[in-house]
């Protein structure tokens, strides 16, 4: 009888469909990846595929439905599936990223002027960016992207 009351409190706490407190976090992440993505499809600065990324990560370990939606979406064929797929990214993307990402670390950079650890760190994770855009990442036409 103690464990069917302790196993109702869990429910309780879980909610009433049954969904972890993992899984809504996971959900929440995954919409705002997906928010952020689609701004930084149409906004020159902000980029547009980690946000992505986040979301299909997130979606896909918290709901299947959802996964399958963002999946299906403009926004995703359009910036991440031939990545997914391995296929790669065309060169515009790649660009976009590098630039994206060297504008935002030289301002960390430049903000760290006195912890010199710091700019260590963040130069080094600048040039293993690079390094993986440039070398990892296949660069592919861009028809073949579409």
């Amino acid at each position: 009888m103690k464990q069917n009351t302790v196993a109702k409190r869990e429910r309780e706490k879980i909610g009433v469909s049954g969904m972890s407190a993992k899984k809504v976090l996971y959900i929440i992440l995954g919409c705002m990846g997906v928010g952020l993505g689609a701004v930084g499809a149409v906004l020159p600065l902000l980029p547009s595929v980690p946000f992505l990324l986040l979301a299909a990560f997130c979606f896909a370990r918290s709901s299947e439905r959802l996964h399958s939606w963002f999946t299906s979406t403009k926004l995703y064929k359009e910036n991440l599936e031939s990545y997914v797929q391995g296929k790669g990214m065309t060169r515009n993307t790649k660009i976009k990223i590098m630039v994206t990402v060297t504008i935002l670390m030289s301002i960390g950079f430049a903000m760290m002027h006195q912890v010199l650890v710091g700019r260590i760190v963040l130069g080094c994770v600048w040039v293993l960016h690079i390094l993986y855009f440039c070398l990892g990442v296949k660069t592919i036409p861009v028809k073949e992207a579409s």
